[in-house]
This record gives C-alpha cells, sequence and structure tokens, in this order.
C-alpha cells in the first residue's frame, strides 16, 4: 500500500511562488500533481514518469509550474511561481501503479492513490 503526504501549501500573494511535496511511502510510481475548488471537479495540473524523462504539464501552468522528484526521497515537488488568484485550490498529490505516463495521464481515475491535500491561496 502506498501512502502519500503532501506539503508546502499556504497563503501567497499573487506573483509569489510556492514549493509542494508529496512524500510517499512504499514502492515509488509514476506522478501527478491535480487541484480543486469547491463545487468542481479535480483538474489536472502535472505529471512526471517515475524516471523524471516525460512531463506533462496543464496550458494553464506551463512556463509558471516545475514538477520534479527526488527517488531517494521518495518525493514529488511542484515549484509554483508566477502565481495567480485562480491558482487558489486544494492540491492533491497522486501516484500511478506503473513507472511509465500513458495517454490518460491528465486523467484523474487513472491514479491509484491520492495523498489528502494542502491549500493554496493566492491573494490579489
Amino acid at each position: 500500500q502506498v501512502q502519500l503526504v503532501e506539503s508546502g501549501g499556504g497563503l501567497v500573494q499573487a506573483g509569489g511562488s510556492l514549493r509542494l511535496s508529496c512524500a510517499a511511502s512504499g514502492r515509488t510510481f509514476a506522478g501527478g500533481w491535480f487541484r480543486q475548488t469547491p463545487g468542481k471537479e479535480r483538474t489536472f495540473v502535472a505529471a512526471i514518469s517515475w524516471s523524471g524523462g516525460v512531463i506533462y504539464y496543464a496550458d494553464s501552468v506551463k512556463g509558471r509550474f516545475t514538477i520534479s522528484r527526488d527517488n531517494a526521497k521518495n518525493t514529488v515537488y511542484l515549484q509554483m511561481s508566477s502565481l495567480k488568484p485562480e491558482d487558489t485550490a486544494v492540491y492533491y498529490c497522486g501516484a500511478r501503479e506503473t513507472a511509465f505516463l500513458r495517454a490518460d495521464y491528465y486523467q484523474e481515475d487513472s491514479y491509484a492513490y491520492w495523498g489528502q491535500g494542502t491549500q493554496v491561496t493566492v491573494s490579489s
């Protein structure tokens, strides 16, 4: 069983930066970050393969967010810069049951494990 614990969320002004961390227990897999606002579905933000060699981003965060991982620490990171109020959400990390990212990398139900979420609030 894989357990994921997110950290690093908080309150930041527009234009600021935050780094989220997702620490995993057990085996490591391909991973991703999603976000959710009240009353809306969880949406894809970024994904990374186990090797780190394949990365995808949602268009809304491309050029501002960077996903990375340190397999020695079983941790996936999301560096968020140039934050906007519309980035405000609960951010969740997910882990797949494979090392690779397939064409469904942006779909929530393609991830087998989830963390509890961390709140990111960007003030204007």
